[in-house]
């Protein structure tokens, strides 16, 4: 079996609708852009699309049959993930403005490790494309159509919340969520906790 456009086309639709899906990914991204700009912004987006993609090419080799089959691999991304949660949401929550500045003073390559990490840190995501290609790989498929995949994958990934981050810096919504960032910055913090708290109940079930 070999990739024809049609199966191209379902994949990039796929990977399309659960890159836009809502989630910590988004708030970050968001976030950054609000808080640091546009720069700040597609940098986080970028970080977070080569984690994807490194979790897509896990995928399309078959090493994630041995991460998956390892409880204990599993269990330690999760908490790693949760730990980035966590950490992302204390700073949101204790973040305090210097006076007659609500931007924060945080640079891009610090953008793009959040970015970075907040992706590669959810096996969730390896889950999720374990399941989409299963439905496009056979065992026949060569390795240069299998990697193909996996860089369509991150490349969806990475360019939709790149447009999330341009687009928003480009209008003028991004002054007023900027005068608000104190108030947008608590609001995803408490939404990040939650999210880490119930990523860490789920490992004791």
């Amino acid at each position: 079996m070999s990739l024809d456009f049609t199966s191209l086309f379902a994949l990039s639709f796929v990977c399309a609708m659960g890159a836009m899906s809502p989630g910590p990914s988004l708030a970050v991204v968001l976030r950054n852009t609000v808080s640091g700009g546009r720069l700040q912004g597609i940098l986080t987006g970028v970080g977070h699309g080569i984690g994807f993609g490194i979790y897509a090419l896990i995928a399309v080799t078959g090493l994630s049959a041995i991460l998956l089959a390892h409880d204990s691999i599993f269990l330690l991304l999760q908490w790693g993930g949760a730990l980035v949660l966590l950490w992302l949401s204390y700073n949101m929550l204790t973040y305090v403005p210097s006076e007659g500045n609500d931007e924060h003073d945080v640079s891009g390559r610090q953008g793009f490790i959040e970015g970075f990490l907040i992706s590669f840190l959810n096996p969730k995501i390896l889950v999720f494309l374990v399941a989409v290609f299963s439905q496009f790989i056979d065992p026949q498929m060569n390795h240069i159509d299998r990697v193909i995949m996996a860089i369509l994958a991150g490349v969806i990934d990475t360019t939709w919340y790149v447009l999330v981050a341009a687009i928003l810096a480009g209008t003028p919504l991004i002054d007023t969520l900027r005068s608000n960032s104190v108030i947008i910055d608590r609001a995803i913090g408490l939404v990040l906790s939650l999210l880490a708290l119930g990523l860490v109940a789920k490992t004791f079930t």
